[in-house]
């Protein structure tokens, strides 16, 4: 959804946290490759409403995401988090703005969108393997017919680029939940996103698996300067790899740097006013 660029209303919360001056020039390094591109700066989204019927699980949301940074998204259940994601996915209809903007403040065009999901349901009897996986992904080839030199060339890049080219012949269903998730997130990275979104992606993960999983994260954030989008409700998480946080409520309750944010009062409101964290 795209419309000539206008100066942001302030909503009663969003952008209050966020000083004018702030993020004005993108500035991101030139990255090589066909895919690394970066073409965007920012996603300016203002004022966005979500109705389904008489319920408005989303009112009057403002935020911005940057490229270069790891925005998370918090809140307690019911939030309005994964209601954000798929308005940001084009999933579902709402009202307001999203605006797409290059470093100079022009609509981006062919904005690239890689999502990891909580988790992937399938069939972990199956003697499909990850190669097969993202091979059958990546190309339109039909798998049964074999992989050819150059798709299981591209395979095995964009599992090199998750630490996890050891896995392309294992069977995905003997793969752990940290292993699968990094499968996931070569997939996504495949091409090259401009925005990354992860939907509470190291859900059940061991502890190992999932800071395998944010070291990686981070890493491909520095290197590749994207923008990336993280619902959590780990915040351990969150105040280590997160550069910035918007606490949700249904709206922006409260954005900014990780301990602005955790040390402000919208947030022992939002986690410990009935005397614990949600």
């Amino acid at each position: 959804m795209m419309e000539k660029i206008k100066p942001l209303r302030k909503s009663q919360y969003a952008l209050d946290d966020m000083p004018e001056h702030e993020h004005k020039h993108c500035g991101h390094p030139s990255i090589g490759g066909p895919d690394a591109s970066c073409k965007l700066c920012r996603i300016e989204v203002d004022k966005l409403n979500v109705s389904f019927g008489a319920q408005t699980p989303l009112k009057d949301v403002s935020l911005h995401i940057h490229c270069g940074e790891l925005t998370a998204l918090i809140g307690t259940n019911g939030a309005g988090k994964t209601t954000l994601l798929r308005a940001l996915l084009g999933q579902i209809e709402y009202t307001g703005t999203v605006r797409h903007l290059t470093s100079d403040g022009r609509p981006a065009a062919d904005l690239r969108t890689g999502y990891v999901p909580q988790q992937l349901e399938f069939d972990r009897s199956s003697p499909v393997t990850v190669m097969d996986f993202m091979a059958g992904s990546l190309s339109r080839r039909a798998v049964f017919l074999g992989v050819s030199k150059k798709t299981r060339a591209k395979v095995m890049a964009a599992l090199e680029r998750t630490h996890c080219a050891q896995l392309a012949d294992r069977a995905l269903g003997a793969l752990s939940g940290g292993e699968l998730q990094r499968v996931l997130l070569a997939l996504a990275l495949t091409p090259q996103p401009d925005l990354l979104i992860l939907d509470e992606p190291v859900s059940g993960v061991d502890q190992n698996g999932l800071e395998e999983f944010y070291q990686t994260v981070d890493e491909l954030k520095r290197k590749n300067h994207m923008a990336i989008l993280l619902v959590s409700h780990d915040l351990g998480v969150v105040e280590r790899y997160a550069d910035r946080v918007v606490l949700m409520q249904g709206t922006v309750v409260k954005q900014g740097a990780p301990q602005r944010v955790f040390d402000s009062p919208e947030f022992e409101q939002v986690f410990y006013a009935k005397g614990g964290r949600a």
